[in-house]
């Protein structure tokens, strides 16, 4: 039989105050609008209150201006977004990961692994490397030379932990992602380069998450460092150096160069590109395909770029910005005092 669970039993649970039959269940979970009889849904967004006419949800978690609204039982919450994430997770199906190593798994005689670590197969773990408690490691990935695992970590599947990799307490790692590659450091000499090398690490503090193909360099000298519950989305690029404050989030294809330093409860839309060896300050907000190129310290929303717009006034846009330089020039001569007249 699948989970499920009452009313009352998810009121007492998670300190929410529940309206109607105690012993309704709850066996699922869904959109306000595509819920059925057994499913929870929440409403958070007032935009979407019309919707709780037509919903056939069982319970709905909200807030209390909305909840003589509700079709059916109701939750109150003072955060209904969060309060479904929680009661949500109740639902997520977890594969059983038994602890012990896999025939397949290739483990240095240096490498400590905890007794209570999963292994998975073709996984492969490198000299002097420490595997925690509880952690679970997935199929195919490797854990290269003196990284640390913390408690209860989850490498998902083929995550790639290159060297000198410190991970905190419950990190989550998704598939493809690539920690402690060689920064991208270079120096010209008789016209060629040469790679600087980067003797650094990373190290991710406890409760962050990594998404899928996301990509972090070790530090040149220093360490790059994520503080806890850092969360990043699939294809993010953060290179050497990058220190990420505490609670700060990047949506997919954030590029972040070198050196930077960003503050704690910052967020990045897609697309942000990020300068080298800035300094942002706490609690900034930078939305989506912005370029920022200098530092910020003051907190706030910040944006750049063009919003898509049709071709025919786009065409016209790009017109007149080419002519921005001939019109100042125009204005300064036509400002410029005549030497010729006496001033009066």
């Amino acid at each position: 039989m699948s989970f499920q669970i009452t009313l009352a039993e998810l009121a007492e649970r998670f300190g929410l105050q529940a309206r109607g039959d105690g012993a309704s269940v709850v066996h699922g979970v869904a959109t306000l609008a595509n819920a059925g009889a057994g499913q929870l849904a929440f409403l958070a967004n007032s935009k979407y209150r019309g919707q709780l006419e037509t919903s056939a949800a069982a319970v709905v978690v909200l807030r209390d201006a909305d909840a003589d609204a509700a079709p059916n039982a109701a939750l109150i919450a003072k955060d209904p977004h969060a309060a479904f994430a929680k009661i949500s997770a109740l639902f997520e199906p977890v594969p059983s990961r038994p602890a012990g190593i896999h025939p397949s798994a290739s483990i240095d005689a240096t490498a400590k692994i905890s007794p209570s670590a999963h292994i998975g197969a073709n996984v492969v773990v490198g000299a002097n490397s420490v595997v925690g408690d509880g952690a679970m490691i997935g199929a195919g990935s490797i854990i290269g030379e003196d990284c640390r695992v913390g408690d209860g970590c989850e490498l998902v599947a083929r995550v790639t932990l290159v060297t000198r990799v410190t991970l905190g307490k419950r990190v989550r790692i998704h598939p493809g992602a690539v920690l402690g590659a060689a920064g991208f450091g270079l120096a010209m000499e008789a016209g060629k380069w040469l790679n600087v090398p980067q003797l650094g690490g990373v190290k991710v503090g406890d409760d962050c998450e990594i998404g899928a193909n996301t990509t972090i360099d070790r530090g040149a000298l220093e360490d790059t460092v994520l503080e806890d519950d850092v969360r990043l989305d699939n294809l993010v690029q953060i290179a050497h150096n990058v220190r990420i404050g505490a609670h700060s989030a990047m949506a997919a294809q954030v590029g972040v160069a070198g050196s930077t330093r960003i503050g704690r409860y910052c967020m990045f839309g897609g697309q942000v590109g990020i300068a080298g060896h800035l300094t942002i300050c706490d609690q900034v907000i930078v939305l989506g395909k912005s370029m920022v190129g200098g530092d910020i310290d003051q907190p706030g929303e910040y944006s750049s770029g063009m919003p898509a717009t049709d071709s025919r006034s786009w065409r016209k846009i790009v017109a007149r910005l080419r002519q921005i330089d001939s019109m100042s020039r125009l204005l300064r001569a036509a400002t410029k005092p005549d030497p010729t007249k006496d001033s009066e």
